[in-house]
């Protein structure tokens, strides 16, 4: 056995990365066959034609063969390299398929694995032979696989890494570009010593196939030199699946996405201003709003498209107000004369807005017309009620409440009356927003510990059908506030739009 240790400084604390090189593989082999770093290789799971391992010194490359009937659902069948690790690694890779290929969904992967048994707990990144790429995870033995996709189509170069409880994809699309930042990253628990390495699956169970890597790099996660880089990446969740897709990450703070009601772009305020970005894909564009620059994550779209709504700071007194402008852009027009007021909702018809209002230093539910007049208030209980959103059917309001000593999900009939708990959990549930059918609300979850609704914090996006109160996990994420402030359901109700957060070291923002 040889170790190789190595320093990783991360925020406030270090941590001691030790590469064990084992002498067995858990089961798979008795005899260790070393290829190139990789000390063992083996089929995992059940395959019907023996895959191989080769290492070119000359060319420092390693090719694979393998059969496989995919890396997927509750258990693989691949071939795969390792080296038995512990703490926190990053695996970089060159990945190419050299043949045409049968299935278009064949995959070769750079992998982190709990163990080397077909259920495994796993992550990795996938190139799939269509260019496809995504990020892949298992959170638990023997439960179904999920994934992030990418936004970039057939990259050259992929990177995984492991910090803490979290797994990162990096990406280059071309060979000698720097490696940079997917936006898709998963909290999964790999814990003590775990298998790093390469992988294939040829996605057909009699059909044996070939990837290649090169310019293979294992090594410790850097070290922490500057303060780290905050990335931010707007996804959406598929809600039948909870499969997730990237759809644009920057090295910015940005928060709050709101679907436009014909699908075709997703809203988000940054740096005081809202943008639009096509779902397509592309880069988002300002949407002009006149003097109000100091916009925050309290806005959205009228029933009609028409009409945009703001909550904006950029007055003297730097209280937010609310005010409407065009979709398109254009002038704003003040509605409350009242501040701060923080708009939520649109009431079905267009005719109402529903917002938090902080009056005498209380956070109450109030609606007040569109067209501008008298606000009213709905909610009196002790303690802050926030996040105000109509049902689709323009009956309830729902909102957030701590009247009961911890935040929790209420609704209310239109006029404030009937004012009932909807969720009783132990977490602190924030952010109501109800389906276009009506029959789900999806809502962010922080811990039972935190107070507010603070960034950077693990939370869940939770969806509860409201007709028998069940709730499910959407997703896991590093994020809080401005991951899902405002409604972020898609116009058909499959998907739903949300802000994750990653805090990155500078120079893991961008490496070769």
């Amino acid at each position: 056995m040889r170790i190789g240790k190595f320093i990783h400084a991360f925020p406030g604390r270090s941590i001691l990365l030790s590469l064990v090189l084992s002498s067995s593989a858990l089961g798979a082999q008795t005899s260790p066959q070393p290829v190139g770093i990789f000390q063992d290789h083996a089929d995992i799971g059940t395959v019907a034609h023996a895959g191989s391992a080769q290492f070119d010194s000359a060319l420092g490359a390693y090719t694979l063969t393998g059969s496989g009937a995919n890396i997927w659902f509750t258990a693989d069948a691949f071939q795969f390299a390792w080296k038995q690790v512990s703490g926190d690694v990053a695996l970089s890779a060159d990945v190419v398929f050299p043949n045409a290929g049968v299935n278009p969904h064949r995959k070769a992967v750079l992998m982190i694995r709990q163990s080397l048994d077909a259920d495994s707990p796993y992550a990795d990144v996938a190139l799939h032979g269509e260019g496809l790429t995504s990020l892949q995870y298992r959170d638990a033995k023997g439960e179904a696989t999920h994934e992030i996709r990418s936004n970039l189509s057939a990259p050259r170069r992929l990177r995984i890494e492991k910090r803490g409880d979290f797994i990162y994809m990096f990406l280059a699309q071309n060979a000698g570009e720097p490696l940079r930042a997917s936006g898709a990253s998963i909290k999964i628990p790999i814990k003590g010593s775990f298998y790093i390495g390469i992988g294939l699956s040829s996605h057909e169970k009699d059909v044996v196939e070939k990837a290649a890597f090169s310019n293979v790099d294992l090594s410790a996660t850097k070290s922490l030199t500057a303060p780290p880089v905050l990335y931010s990446t707007l996804e959406s969740v598929y809600v039948a699946s909870t499969d997730r897709r990237v759809l644009y990450t920057a090295p910015s703070h940005f928060e709050a996405p709101n679907w436009t009601r014909d699908g075709s772009s997703i809203l988000f305020n940054s740096n005081g201003r809202i943008l639009r970005l096509p779902v397509a894909g592309g880069n988002p564009e300002t949407i002009d709003t006149g003097f109000a620059t100091g916009c925050n994550n309290d806005h959205g779209i009228s029933p009609d498209q028409l009409w945009l709504a703001i909550s904006d700071v950029s007055q003297p007194d730097h209280q937010s107000r609310i005010y409407i402008v065009p979709i398109g852009g254009g002038a704003p027009r003040l509605v409350t004369q009242k501040s701060p007021s923080y708009w939520h909702g649109w009431s079905p018809d267009g005719r109402t807005l529903a917002f938090t209002g902080q009056r005498d230093g209380d956070g109450d539910i109030y609606t007040i017309p569109a067209a501008g007049g008298e606000e009213t208030r709905l909610t009196t209980a002790k303690g802050l009620d926030d996040g105000p959103e109509y049902s689709p059917d323009g009956k309830y309001i729902y909102f957030n409440s701590e009247r009961t000593g911890h935040m929790q999900i209420w609704r209310m009939l239109a006029d404030g009356g009937n004012q009932e708990q909807v969720t009783f959990g132990e977490r602190n549930d924030w952010f109501p927003h109800i389906s276009p059918d009506g029959r789900s609300m999806v809502f962010v979850s922080y811990e039972k510990d935190v107070t507010g609704h603070p960034p950077n914090k693990d939370v869940e996006l939770r969806l509860m059908t409201l007709a028998d109160r069940k709730i499910t996990v959407l997703a896991k994420l590093f994020g809080g506030q401005g991951t899902i402030n405002v409604p972020s359901w898609s116009p058909d109700g499959r998907e739903v739009a949300f802000v994750s957060y990653q805090l990155l070291p500078a120079d893991e923002a961008a490496t070769k």
